[in-house]
């Protein structure tokens, strides 16, 4: 290959142990993160706030700042968007494993990519497509109170039947109102709380990560969380962590892969993000096509993309252990952008994509570190 795979030291913590380890602190048992025992855990995940969003920004996040350690980071998955991400921390298992690769993947039995966030329907259910158990599932065997707090329009999506299996779910129609869910379920007793935030990401689409709409969205969630942790009850253990960062990309640093016909001769379906492709080729591609194939995209974009084939990602586990029935799921060949660029297809009617500034999905440090950050019971000494 003409750009090594990054691959991330194997000490830093990983998403896939973040609600196992709350989990087990309930029971007072070890775990990967070595959380100490706690009466009840929440998990606040905030969609789109890397660690170097956080770092930069944070004098508008003076609470969260205040307890944001140089080595209270953690690394989410690949591909580095909230499907593959949410899937790993509510199951504690890999894209490879539980079988959502990608934002827009392959569903071969249908030759159709579908949206794995809101595109489920009978051709592809939730409950079948998502390969593992959940956290949930588990907290639930085990007796204790299992419960997922997030926007109202998510109570009954395809998504949430796939990744919250076993969870208790509790609509919040704000930042505020979610925290104060969470406060009311703490009150009635121990549980495992997951609070979804995706206000930021949200932003970061609209806006880009570095605009006055995101920023007072961070100031917001700072004041809440500082809130929160001053009235749970004692003995609550609180992380805070991310799906993954945001790269905010102009229009001028998009690459429509269409205008060389050679990138895109062979290619039967284009999924994935603008910054992690997947690319699917023809069934009747041959080998030596296929070769071709890979070699005019590394000649084309190696000075700013990793270039792997299907068979080069899963050995350099960038999707983690891989299931045999989610390989095909996985595109042939994957573009994962160095620079500050964006892929898109500009053959597609629907271009409304191209408008989004803030983006992920790569393998790039400011897409793949985010925060852990440890309040109340969970707090370090």
């Amino acid at each position: 290959m003409s750009a090594m795979l990054p691959v991330p030291a194997d000490t830093t913590p990983r998403l896939t142990d973040v609600l196992g380890s709350c989990l087990a602190s309930i029971g007072g048992t070890q775990n990967p993160l070595g959380l100490p025992s706690a009466g009840g855990a929440v998990v606040v995940l905030v969609d789109g706030l890397g660690a170097a969003n956080l770092r930069s920004r944070a004098g508008h996040a003076r609470f969260l700042a205040s307890r944001f350690a140089k080595r209270d980071v953690a690394r989410t998955v690949f591909p580095s968007t909230t499907a593959a991400a949410l899937a790993s921390l509510t199951t504690g298992a890999s894209p490879g494993e539980h079988g959502l690769v990608g934002y827009r993947t392959l569903d071969a039995a249908h030759d159709r990519l579908v949206n794995q966030l809101n595109g489920w329907d009978d051709r592809m259910r939730p409950d079948e497509w998502q390969l593992r158990s959940t956290v949930f599932e588990a907290a639930g065997e085990q007796g204790v109170d299992a419960v997922a707090i997030g926007g109202p329009k998510h109570v009954d999506s395809g998504f949430t039947r796939a990744v919250l299996r076993g969870a208790r779910y509790v609509p919040g129609a704000s930042i505020a109102d979610r925290f104060e869910a969470a406060l009311d379920v703490l009150a009635a007793g121990p549980a495992l709380v997951y609070l979804y935030v995706p206000e930021l990401d949200q932003a970061a689409h609209a806006h880009g990560w570095e605009s006055d709409r995101w920023l007072c969205l961070l100031e917001q969630l700072d004041a809440e969380t500082a809130s929160f942790e001053r009235r749970m009850p004692r003995g609550t253990g609180v992380l805070v962590t991310a799906d993954h960062g945001v790269v905010d990309v102009p229009a001028h640093r998009h690459v429509l892969v269409d205008r060389r016909p050679e990138l895109v001769d062979g290619v039967r379906h284009i999924g994935g993000e603008p910054r992690g492709l997947q690319l699917y080729v023809e069934p009747d591609l041959d080998a030596a096509g296929r070769v071709s194939l890979v070699d005019r995209w590394r000649e084309a974009e190696s000075s700013r993309a990793w270039v792997a084939t299907r068979e080069e990602a899963i050995a350099a586990g960038l999707f983690g252990e891989v299931s045999p029935e989610v390989v095909p799921r996985i595109g042939d060949l994957i573009v994962a952008a160095r620079a500050g660029v964006a892929y898109y297809d500009g053959r597609l009617a629907d271009r409304k994509a191209e408008r989004m500034i803030g983006q992920h999905g790569s393998l790039t440090d400011e897409e793949t570190r985010v925060p852990l950050i440890r309040l109340g019971a969970f707090a370090r000494d």
